[in-house]
């Protein structure tokens, strides 16, 4: 059987030509392309004819794997395929090429091979596997509506090692959309402070961080003489966290400079949503978490439409309670010995909340103070130092 040709006006999928060589050799030099898939390492132009010209065409021939190029405005954008595993079960693959990533050109494409393989080749179950860590492709597979079903131990294959794989599938009568929510990581800016999603320049700044004496003492938690491994596992389970709707984190900076000041975050955003944070050495006595927790405080209310904020601190870390309070949190109540310092202490944890009503009053208040005093000479508010945060 032939590849057909198949389009939605946008994207096309077709047959892989002898000039989309050059296209498969520029992806295949990518550093992304080379860490998640199992292209040669080095791939030469002889590589890629190869490709194209011979192991496409024969994966038709022997009815093993339906492949086809993506095409996006008369160029080569990728290649995605269904590999056939027989009894109605295929697994799908895909590779973009750089200069059409975040485009949404791979979803579409996606979604074509999809619709094409459940109508006319017949298929009941299609599989979706990606090495742990590749974020790009459980998004698109997310997206679609597969199923996110775990981790499966070295599993696959990948020059000579065997890797953990996520895995997941999209049944014929399932809905193409995502069945669970993943949460957004927006930049929030105000008050001279900014909040963000992290990077990979983050991760001395995060080792520093969780690594100072008074952040271990105050957040048992956090891994203990923490390095570099330790601060990229934190990344991953930030990424993780918004995609399984638990938690959204943002690094602290300011909007003149992008070092990482600290870290506040809106906690199991799917039980009872909770503010947590806490502070590099290099900030405390800034007012800086304060102003960072303001400006989550208020998306946890204004754009996420959250009707109560819980919060919560060690009764001994003043600096974390006034945080809370500065904010208009009121205390809940003790829970005695309900938490223990780095050393094991055990100490008592003093609960807030806030209600979204309450925030809004207390906007509307500012706002008002803010008109009343616009043409009063200005003062330097004196911020709370913060050692570390709650949770």
């Amino acid at each position: 059987m032939p590849a057909p040709t198949l389009t939605d006006g946008t994207v096309t999928l077709r047959a892989h030509r002898p000039d989309d060589a050059q296209g498969s050799f520029e992806q295949c030099q990518d550093p992304s392309s080379q860490r998640w898939t199992t292209v040669p390492v080095p791939y030469s132009m002889d590589d890629a004819r190869s490709f194209v010209e011979e192991f496409c065409p024969s994966r038709w021939v022997d009815d093993v794997e339906w492949i086809f190029a993506v095409e996006h405005e008369g160029r080569y954008a990728g290649t995605v395929s269904l590999r056939n595993e027989g009894d109605g079960r295929a697994e799908i693959a895909y590779g973009s090429h750089p200069a059409v990533r975040g485009t949404g050109v791979v979803e579409r494409a996606l979604r074509l091979l999809l619709d094409w393989g459940f109508e006319e080749r017949g298929l009941q179950s299609v599989i979706w596997w990606a090495n742990v860590g590749n974020w790009a492709s459980r998004k698109v597979a997310w997206r679609l509506g597969f199923s996110y079903d775990g981790v499966v131990r070295r599993w696959l294959p990948q020059r000579g090692e065997l890797l953990d794989g996520w895995v997941g599938t999209l049944l014929r009568d399932d809905p193409r959309e995502p069945r669970t929510t993943w949460r957004d990581n927006p930049v929030l800016d105000g008050d001279g402070v900014r909040v963000r999603p992290f990077t990979e320049a983050d991760v001395p700044r995060i080792v520093t961080g969780i690594g100072d004496p008074d952040t271990q003492y105050w957040l048992a938690f956090l891994p203990r003489d923490p390095d570099e491994a330790e601060a990229r596992t934190f990344l991953e389970r930030v990424t993780e966290r918004l995609a399984t709707n638990h938690t959204i984190t943002w690094a602290v900076c300011t909007p003149e400079d992008d070092t990482l000041l600290g870290v506040v975050g809106l906690y199991r955003l799917g039980e009872e949503p909770e503010v947590g944070y806490w502070t590099h050495p290099d900030a405390r006595g800034r007012g800086i978490t304060t102003r960072a927790a303001g400006l989550v405080i208020g998306h946890a209310f204004e754009t996420l439409g959250l009707g109560r904020l819980a919060g919560y601190a060690a009764a001994p870390n003043v600096a974390s309670l006034r945080v809370l309070e500065a904010h208009g949190m009121q205390r809940t109540g003790v829970r005695r010995r309900a938490a223990r310092t780095g050393d094991g202490t055990p100490v008592d944890l003093v609960g807030y909340d806030l209600l979204a009503e309450e925030w809004s009053a207390k906007r509307a208040e500012r706002s008002t103070e803010a008109d009343q005093s616009s043409t009063a000479t200005p003062t330097t508010e004196s911020a709370p130092p913060t050692s570390a945060g709650a949770r």
